[in-house]
């Protein structure tokens, strides 16, 4: 998430995001000092280092700045900085930043000459989102996301817990039954310390998509009493709805976890598509409806006669 913006990178290209500021914390000195309204009160401010595109014309420009006001991406806008091939910099925000402030932003994003800089400011999810969109979108545009190239990656240590903060209660990220890591288990008796648990779980991702997911499950009564209290159930609803899982824990169920593969969404990248829908074998049409459901139906009289069929 630091790097990408999302659980599942597509590292086939570089172009890592620049956390400048994440959750009213700065960490580009270069921010500090500026009257900038819309970065003094921006949750996070996030960059990336966009190479040899410095020479963007004005309206590349504004056709990006279009891009992520969609409602799709949700911003406000974006902050461009030119790193031009002879050393001197041009943003669009000139009238807050002179040339050191721009030359030290260039430093901190590791920007080359020739490079250009874009920057999302708001809150932390949406921006952080928006970003990971806008990379990806920068990668396509630049034909750094090849599908003839295929890099794999294993994601782990997904947090165990979710705040949601509306109505003050955790929710379990990936499901109740997904198990603590096992050094972090004590930490269940302090609801205090959840966000800082991570799952035992794992996913597989292929070139900025998941292909499969899994988790080693709870197998011990006690821990999985424990996580449904920290789901706000009570020990009664527990029983009542959980109560022949927590049984047969009482006979020593082992160990146990596994995988699932989406078979469909790895044929559909082997075969060099983004979509699965002409890789799924009962798609459904545009009304959610699987057309082979009911296959094969009967053929009424007429039918048959119009194709000579008995």
């Amino acid at each position: 998430m630091w790097h990408y913006g999302n659980d599942k990178p597509d590292i086939r290209f570089e172009m890592k995001i620049q956390n400048a500021k994440s959750t009213h914390k700065v960490y580009c000195d270069a921010l500090n000092g500026v009257d900038f309204k819309v970065f003094n009160e921006a949750e996070t401010i996030l960059m990336i280092a966009v190479p040899g595109a410095s020479e963007y014309t004005r309206k590349q420009l504004d056709e990006l700045t279009e891009w992520v006001k969609r409602p799709q991406i949700g911003m406000s806008g974006v902050v461009n900085i030119k790193c031009n091939a002879d050393g001197t910099f041009k943003s669009s925000v000139d009238k807050f930043f002179n040339e050191a402030k721009l030359k030290e932003i260039a430093a901190f994003c590791g920007a080359k000459a020739g490079d250009l800089i874009l920057v999302l400011a708001g809150a932390e999810t949406r921006t952080r989102k928006a970003m990971s969109e806008l990379r990806l979108e920068m990668g396509n545009r630049l034909g750094l996301r090849d599908n003839s190239i295929y890099k794999p990656l294993w994601v782990i240590d997904f947090p165990l817990f979710e705040l949601d903060e509306e109505n003050d209660r955790w929710m379990a990220r990936h499901h109740p039954f997904t198990s603590p890591k096992p050094e972090q288990i004590s930490l269940m008796d302090d609801r205090s310390r959840y966000g800082e648990i991570n799952a035992n779980a794992y996913d597989m991702v292929l070139n900025g998509t998941e292909i499969g997911g899994g988790s080693i499950r709870i197998f011990r009564r006690d821990l999985q009493e424990k996580m449904f209290a920290a789901l706000g159930m009570s020990k009664e609803e527990a029983q009542d709805k959980f109560g022949f899982l927590m049984g047969a824990f009482e006979y020593g169920a082992p160990p146990h976890g596994g995988i699932a593969f989406g078979m469909d969404r790895l044929c559909a990248l082997l075969g060099g598509h983004e979509s699965i829908r002409d890789f799924i074998a009962f798609p459904k049409n545009n009304a959610g409806r699987d057309v082979m459901l009911d296959a094969p139906s009967d053929i009424d009289e007429v039918q048959k006669k119009e194709l000579g069929l008995k």
